[in-house]
């Protein structure tokens, strides 16, 4: 997808797009560095948009893992479904289905979770909702890669996962936030 038609995209449907232009090749190297893909078997991304982040990630993916992707725009659904690659499972549906889709793809723990959703945008508690799917969905010692470009909802991913870390992209517009989280122990403890 051509920036200029993702801009056009992104105005209609900011609320849930979250940005509005596509994901740089500094932000999508970013993602992919936190990412051991030797290890990585079953990687989720949750708000693919039309796929760009996606395509890094196939692209340093070994041959038997998987990828599993969400995306609920239906201009961005169109570029998803023309990404042909026997690792790539879409789901044209929302990321508060994770634990149904994972159950649909027999998949008990993942390695990975990078989201895009715009939490800022999702109310309260639907994003605490998919958080904990996430957190309960990866595997203890996985982490969670959240794309953002405020750090108003830092404190979602601290008290889900009881960690974080920022890293900051300027060269993105516009310029972004990679939070970062590692799943330490099996049960999340009560953080309030």
């Amino acid at each position: 997808m051509k920036r200029l038609d993702f801009f056009s995209e992104s105005l209609k449907n900011l609320k849930e797009v979250g940005t509005v232009t596509r994901s740089s090749r500094y932000l999508c190297r970013n993602i992919t560095d936190q990412i051991d893909f030797n290890n990585a078997d079953v990687i989720v991304e949750l708000g693919a948009g039309d796929g760009v982040i996606s395509e890094k990630l196939l692209d340093k993916m070994k041959a038997n893992s998987k990828l599993i992707v969400f995306e609920i725009n239906e201009v961005f659904c169109s570029q998803l479904e023309e990404i042909k690659d026997p690792r790539f499972f879409f789901y044209k549906k929302s990321a508060e289905e994770l634990t149904n889709v994972l159950k649909e793809q027999g998949v008990n723990h993942v390695d990975y979770v990078v989201s895009a959703i715009p939490f800022t945008v999702v109310p309260d508690e639907i994003a605490k909702d998919i958080v904990e799917q996430c957190y309960k969905s990866l595997k203890v010692g996985g982490k969670y890669i959240q794309v953002h470009y405020s750090l108003v909802m830092k404190n979602l991913y601290k008290r889900a996962f009881g960690n974080i870390k920022v890293n900051f992209i300027l060269k993105n517009l516009p310029p972004a936030f990679l939070l970062i989280s590692r799943k330490t122990e099996e049960v999340a403890p009560d953080r309030g």
